[in-house]
């Protein structure tokens, strides 16, 4: 899709104190930003759910490419060449370990153009709260090697991310036709070693039918990114969307924020398949009965409107004996997600372990049959 013309100026996300000059971090839970050199601090505006619903964008005009030039924007990003992540820096910065796989990035300035964020939800937790998370998630791994827990556990820097997703408004009509299924039952005689038994046997009456459903879909949720596996980010699921506040780079003080790689067109079709399987399960409700069958569908949608938004988490990737194992805090809830590997001497200790209750068990068992 592409972008506007003219070219949107590049914007610089950078707050020094007043009172020190050093940089200003947002401080999760607080809606405040702080200074750790002199301990300035001062609130930040609109940290509080707006009265009114954020504005969404017309998803025809973005794919016609006539988004208004102020929806634009272009940020400086460093690329990872093994994940494929966009992660803004500032401009004094030419080398960095990439935060989603741990690869280091040496690269020229680069920018990514994009459109700017409508919302976000703004970090609730600390890093030591997601240290603690990812802590207490290891600690349940009883066969992770002892060593990745003691590596991950001696407070290495986890990164603040802001991950990019697509938010999805629509208005649904669908007609479908299918049948309705009633369950009944026959009595049947049967032989069964030799006997002869009256039995119960189910079938099922198919009905013709035919229907409307409609829905209204407010903030089908989309991942932006590929730098994650999707089963990490899916974990990290739910995700409070009435906390959305209004987009200001405030919010990304001493944190990253990922540049979107799937176009919201791409972004469509995902939340088109979350729809049909919502919308599926409206029609069958509506057709009732005992069973259902869809035997054809189809679907209107109308006033179809987007946003994008950047929801927080917390990121590690650890090198552990040559191999990178990533760990996944969603910054709302404290959700964790992670890679792990398996310690061999452990597997084989619980086999161990239970083979020898095995043969306990049958020793016993045999001493009482004795």
């Amino acid at each position: 899709m592409a972008a506007p013309h003219p070219p949107a100026p590049q914007e610089a996300h950078r707050f020094p104190c007043t009172q020190c000059g050093a940089d200003l971090r947002f401080e999760p839970g607080k809606g405040r930003l702080v200074c750790d050199h002199c301990g300035y601090s001062e609130p930040v505006e609109q940290a509080q759910p707006p009265a009114h619903p954020i504005r969404e964008l017309d998803f025809r005009i973005a794919v016609e490419a006539s988004l208004p030039t102020q929806e634009i924007e272009e940020t400086r990003v460093l690329s990872c060449p093994n994940c494929g992540a966009q992660v803004e820096f500032d401009a004094d910065t030419h080398a960095a370990e990439c935060p989603f796989c741990a690869t280091p990035v040496v690269t020229d300035t680069g920018t990514h153009r994009h459109i700017k964020p409508r919302g976000l939800l703004p970090f609730a937790l600390t890093e030591r709260d997601a240290h603690k998370a990812m802590a207490d998630w290891l600690g349940r791994l009883w066969f992770a090697p002892n060593g990745l827990k003691q590596y991950a556990r001696k407070g290495r820097k986890m990164q603040g991310i802001y991950v990019p997703y697509w938010t999805f408004d629509a208005d649904t009509a669908s007609r479908y036709t299918g049948a309705r299924g009633t369950v009944y039952y026959e009595t049947r005689t049967v032989i069964r070693n030799g006997e002869r038994r009256r039995v119960q046997v189910q079938k099922v009456r198919w009905t013709p039918v035919s229907g409307r459903v409609a829905r209204f879909f407010d903030d089908v949720l989309v991942l932006a990114s590929r730098s994650l596996p999707k089963r990490f980010t899916d974990a990290l699921e739910p995700w409070d969307l009435s906390g959305l506040l209004p987009y200001r780079p405030d919010f990304l003080a001493g944190f990253r924020a990922e540049g979107y790689t799937v176009v919201p067109t791409d972004g469509f079709q995902e939340a088109q398949a979350i729809m049909e399987r919502i919308i599926r399960r409206d029609v069958a409700f509506d057709i009732g009965g005992d069973r259902q069958r869809i035997e054809t569908l189809e679907t209107r949608l109308s006033d179809v409107t987007f946003k994008h938004v950047l929801l927080p988490v917390w990121l590690a990737a650890y090198k552990y004996r040559g191999k990178t194992y990533r760990f996944v805090v969603n910054g709302q809830t404290g959700r964790v997600r992670g890679e792990r590997p398996w310690s061999a001497w452990k597997i084989a200790l619980a086999t161990l372990l239970g083979l020898a209750l095995a043969g306990l068990i049958g020793y016993f068992a045999a001493l009482n049959q004795g």
